[in-house]
């Protein structure tokens, strides 16, 4: 299995503290995904250079987007499943990930789970901002697996590099957040049988324009 790893968050500058603590999470992640033996990229919005101003990567005429926004089209079709990891804002998710994610169309993304990862430097960890996710991640095609990880106080859990802090109770964690990662693998595996086969659903989730999926005139 192959999946993108989406990190939420491009503030670099503090408060929070410390700065881009969604960094930990996604890192952690990663790790628990290394665990099973899964493959995974991590997509760090500071590192894609998006156009300005927005522009999605379907409008460009074929062979014409920028770089980037294609290498990161050739992923998201090629990937398996899609971990989005996301503070909270407003009780939204992040600005930054739906900016990132509005960028292609939901062709790229169907058939395909997603698993939703909120944090926080407080006590409800964004589980607000999960609320939200789903009905994005469902519109995008990707839909979200039931179980959810949600980090409150994400400072005191995890060090820089994504491993558990001193005095972190490691098996209680790695219990909960492999909960939501074996359900996404379960969900992948699944469906890539199933898009092998063929069988899918016509048509297609439009990949030009929004107007290919509305109704009659």
């Amino acid at each position: 299995m192959n999946f993108l790893v989406f990190l939420g968050t491009e503030r670099a500058s503090t408060p929070p503290r410390p700065a881009r603590l969604g960094e930990r999470v996604a890192a952690a992640c990663c790790r628990r995904l290394d665990a099973y033996g899964a493959a995974h990229i991590l997509v760090d919005p500071l590192e894609i250079d998006l156009p300005k101003p927005f522009k999605p990567h379907f409008s460009y005429a074929k062979g014409k987007a920028p770089f980037q926004l294609e290498e990161l089209e050739a992923r998201i079709a090629s990937a398996d499943g899609y971990v989005m990891v996301s503070p909270e804002y407003n009780h939204s998710m992040s600005p930054s990930l739906a900016h990132l994610l509005n960028h292609f169309g939901s062709s790229l993304f169907s058939y395909k789970p997603s698993a939703i990862v909120t944090y926080s430097a407080g006590q409800w960890g964004g589980a607000r901002a999960a609320v939200n996710m789903r009905t994005f991640l469902s519109e995008l095609g990707c839909l979200p697996v039931s179980a959810m990880v949600h980090v409150p106080q994400a400072q005191e859990v995890f060090d820089g590099d994504g491993a558990y802090l001193a005095g972190t109770d490691k098996d209680r964690w790695d219990t909960y957040i492999d909960r939501t990662i074996r359900q996404l693998m379960w969900w992948a595996e699944a469906a890539n049988r199933q898009r092998a086969s063929g069988d899918l659903p016509a048509p297609a989730a439009f990949r030009s324009a929004p107007s290919q999926r509305n109704a009659p005139d």
